[in-house]
């Protein structure tokens, strides 16, 4: 008798820490750029720097904050090929002004890490992993996809994402029309037809596309507002 008690205690323990441990948010969003071979650091620099913009603009802050809890979870990474995915920003709380600057100050002076060409998939897993390791909870949970190219390496994208999708997580992407005709997608079709047929998925999800030699950031922040703005309804027992 005593054995079970102790162990009864003890899973009771484990549980009320595990609680404990968990903070609640409105949204768990993991910012996944493209930081792969075709985008030079020139270009990876105003990426970086429209993402920063983004999470410090006055609407996008307000939606971030404005919900349930008042908070957001973010994280932001960078990915090239099967191998190569990086946290860049590992998950900030954004609660106000001060945490939105420090992680966009975070963001624009961290090193580059990612290499090699384009793996969707394996961004998706790392994303997910992200996700699910985390000590925050949210009511919502979205990968957010940016990228210039099609999905290279890894395992078949199509299968990342129907994975993250039956999690409860939306993935939602940007394509970045590198000009030129830009790159195409699997058999010649269109990135964004690419993006919307086989990288996005869940609740609201949704293709941006946002040109190279215009304002990036504002591209961003049309689609921040977007996709925080949803108002697709929670999915429960997620985790």
């Amino acid at each position: 008798m005593k054995v079970v008690f102790t162990l009864v205690f003890a899973l009771f323990a484990y549980s009320q820490s595990t609680q404990a441990q968990t903070i609640p948010v409105d949204l768990e969003l993991v910012l996944a750029a493209d930081g792969s071979g075709s985008i030079d650091d020139i270009e990876l620099a105003l990426q970086r720097d429209g993402y920063a913009t983004a999470v410090t603009n006055d609407q996008v802050l307000a939606l971030l904050t404005g919900g349930l809890h008042g908070k957001t979870a973010i994280a932001y990474v960078e990915w090239g090929d099967a191998l190569s995915q990086a946290t860049i920003v590992d998950w900030t709380v954004i609660d106000g002004p001060e945490s939105a600057q420090a992680f966009a100050e975070a963001l624009r002076s961290a090193p580059r890490e990612a290499w090699g060409y384009n793996s969707i998939s394996a961004a998706i897993d790392y994303s997910v992993t992200l996700m699910e390791t985390n000590p925050h909870r949210g009511i919502r949970r979205i990968i957010d996809i940016s990228g210039d190219g099609p999905n290279i390496g890894g395992r078949p994208v199509t299968d990342a994402r129907d994975d993250a999708v039956a999690m409860g997580i939306t993935i939602n992407a940007l394509v970045i029309n590198s000009g030129r005709g830009g790159y195409r997608g699997p058999g010649g079709i269109p990135l964004d037809v690419h993006y919307q047929r086989d990288v996005i998925g869940g609740i609201g999800s949704f293709v941006k596309i946002a040109e190279r030699n215009e304002n990036f950031a504002e591209a961003v922040i049309e689609k921040m507002l977007l996709e925080i703005a949803d108002s697709g309804a929670p999915i429960e027992g997620v985790r």
